[in-house]
């Protein structure tokens, strides 16, 4: 349960047409101070930076040499465990000097496949690359991070850690298997047989704070913290593209600490518990675009790390473009949170398509005064939402453990310029607490129907509406 917000300081409205905010001038004052910072936007358009982001993110290139998994003892016979075979097959192809990994039409079994630098894992159209579900099969333990904390832990699906050149693509199929027999039971909760996740996940936490090294952090056979699916970690020159992804044990395309990624035309569907689609974390240059998202959590989920190991690595998601893909079912189209403790900045989303009474948000932000950070310099333009359940835009800083910590969240300049939603409980809902900041968000020439509870904008300073149509009434701020 959240905590009340003070009246003296905040003014909660939530009329059908409109619910625009009033906010004392003393504790704007306060925070604007606090932190530092002048108030409303450059005058410059940030939109101008999108093609210098652009020149960077360069798709890998690999040597035309393929390395057919069959030739390696592969069989695609959906029993036979492949993981050998296609181990070497990686290996043979990074000691020639690169090339492509190439998974045939079939169905073949496996268990992690781990890359190397200048291998392609291309998984060819009819091909099924399917992967076992016990999970002594993913040790020993490998460097990861799981909900944003660095530890031990099994090994993702498809991983590299260290790495550069490297790529997945085709049109054929990843199936992780995962199902309520397996990796999604230990999620826990009321519908799912114990045991479960939440003792080493208290437990991982516990060391985090605690600013236990990370050898030490060892969480594998038995701890039940299920892996994702494809982990690249600290690596140069990513690209993920063409292929449909299935059942993930929890987040499907997570990118680590990389530079120069890509993530393209995919065609991800999947509704296990903690089913994130793509969630770069503590990135620079990423690049996501033309994909679908059919998935049990957030679409897209930005990420930099979790509370203390967020601080301690201080590494930001930035510079990172999102469009022209779908959002379906998800808890939010796409999302800044909640393992943002390092901060994020330079976000540009555009072109893309949101539609389903399954999906909660377009543009949603989470974080509280336990994860802190900095969230700043995002944009959305050009999108056309249908039916969301909550909010075009939702900013919540009484996410989870709310304002029950010493570190400040900050959220500050947001841009929705020329978004439509056809259906929505709230067209707006920011809350921030005292000494929280929601800051100069401005929404420009975008039209919300079908709004039913109008907007809630707690504690927000300095936001612009110009041009906003809620259920066809005219709104502007002053």
């Amino acid at each position: 349960m959240t905590e009340p917000i003070s009246r003296r300081s905040f003014v909660r409205t939530s009329s059908l047409a409109v619910g625009v905010l009033a906010v004392s001038d003393s504790a704007a004052a306060c925070t604007s101070v606090q932190h530092g910072h002048s108030s409303g936007a450059t005058a410059a358009d940030p939109w101008e930076q999108v093609p210098a982001i652009l020149r960077r993110i360069v798709p890998p290139t690999f040597a035309k040499r393929d390395f057919v998994i069959t030739a390696y003892g592969a069989v695609a016979d959906g029993k036979t465990d492949c993981t050998a075979a296609i181990a070497k097959a990686v290996t043979a192809c990074a000691q020639a000097g690169g090339g492509r990994v190439v998974v045939p039409e079939g169905r073949f079994l496996t268990g992690p496949v781990h890359l190397q630098s200048m291998v392609n894992l291309h998984v060819s159209k009819g091909a099924t690359l399917a992967f076992l579900t016990d999970p002594t099969l993913y040790l020993p333990a490998v460097l990861t991070r799981w909900e944003g904390m660095e530890m031990m832990g099994y090994s993702p699906l498809i991983y590299a850690n260290g790495v550069r050149d490297i790529a997945i693509t085709g049109s054929g199929t990843l199936d992780g298997q995962a199902s309520e027999s397996n990796w999604w039971a230990w999620k826990g909760g009321k519908d799912r047989p114990l045991p479960n996740q939440l003792a080493a996940r208290n437990s991982l936490q516990e060391l985090v704070e605690s600013k236990t090294p990370v050898a030490e952090r060892v969480f594998a056979d038995g701890s039940y913290l299920r892996p994702q699916f494809i982990q690249f970690y600290r690596s140069r020159n990513v690209l993920i593209e063409g292929v449909t992804i299935l059942n993930s044990p929890m987040w499907e395309v997570h990118p680590v600490e990389c530079t120069n990624v890509t993530v393209r035309d995919l065609v991800i569907r999947t509704h296990g518990p903690n089913n994130d689609g793509c969630d770069p974390e503590s990135c620079t240059d990423v690049l996501i675009e033309r994909c679908l998202f059919d998935t049990g959590d957030d679409c897209i989920a930005i990420k930099s790390g979790r509370n203390e190991d967020g601080r301690r690595l201080n590494i930001p998601t930035q510079n990172v473009i999102v469009r022209d893909c779908t959002m379906k079912d998800g808890h939010g189209g796409v999302t800044i949170g909640s393992e943002i403790s390092g901060g994020v900045r330079n976000v540009f989303v555009e072109r893309c398509t949101m539609d389903s009474p399954q999906l909660d948000r377009a543009l949603r932000f989470k974080n509280n005064a336990l994860r802190g950070g900095v969230l700043e310099h995002i944009y959305m333009r050009n999108c056309t939402v249908g039916e969301v359940a909550e909010g075009v835009l939702s900013v919540d800083l009484y996410y989870e453990e709310g304002r029950k910590g010493p570190f400040v969240p900050v959220v500050r300049d947001v841009e929705l310029r020329n978004v439509t939603s056809r259906k929505s409980q709230y067209g707006l809902y920011m809350r921030a607490y005292p000494k929280s900041e929601i800051s100069d968000i401005r929404v420009i020439d975008c039209r919300f129907d079908g709004v039913a509870k109008g907007n809630i904008t707690e504690g927000v300073q300095r936001l612009s509406l110009r041009n906003l149509r809620i259920n066809g009434q005219l709104v502007n701020t002053p």
